[in-house]
Order: structure tokens, then sequence, then C-alpha cells
């Protein structure tokens, strides 16, 4: 019988150290996308704008490039933090499992 709850138990957090991984991935995936998105932000910089409104704009999405460039540091600490998290969890799951 307690064999049953620790293969249960352990099945339960490998499924959970499984979910957080995938969790892991979809952050690590929006980190992706935000590069992307600042690559396009520098190439607008690029542009040669002669109009003081160009020129505002440019300036406007340099502004936003550098509150972008906040943001993709804090989804890659979260995905860092996230799949150590799985870590975790998978370990666990193992020393659980020994206990019954």
């Amino acid at each position: 019988m307690s064999g049953d709850l620790g293969a249960a138990g352990m099945a339960a957090c490998m499924s959970r150290a499984y979910e957080v991984l995938q969790l892991a991935g979809r952050v690590a995936r929006c980190t992706e996308q935000v590069e992307s998105i600042g690559f396009s932000f520098r190439e607008v910089q690029l542009l040669d704008w002669q109009s003081p409104a160009g020129r505002a704009y440019r300036n406007s999405v340099a502004l936003q490039e550098v509150a972008l460039g906040r943001a993709r540091v804090r989804l890659h600490d979260a995905a860092t933090a996230v799949h150590r998290h799985a870590r975790e969890v998978e370990s666990t799951a193992g020393t659980t499992a020994g206990r019954y």
C-alpha cells in the first residue's frame, strides 16, 4: 500500500516538474519575442529622420527600447528561476519516493 502511495506521489511530482518545465519554455519563448521586437526598434532608430516629428518618433522608440530591454532581462531571470524550480520539484520527486 505504501509503495502505491510513493509511486503516486512521485508521479505527481514528476508531472508537476514537467508542467513547470513547460512554463519555463513559454517564458523563454516570450524572451525571444521581446528580443525580436527590440531588434525592430533598433531598425527604426537607424532610419534617417529629417523632420522634427520623425526625430521625436525615433527618440520615443529609443525610450521604448530601453524599457523593453529591462523587460527582457526580467523575463530571462524569470525563465531561469522557473527552470531552477522545475529541477527542484523533480529532485523532490526522487527524494519523496525513498521515504515510503
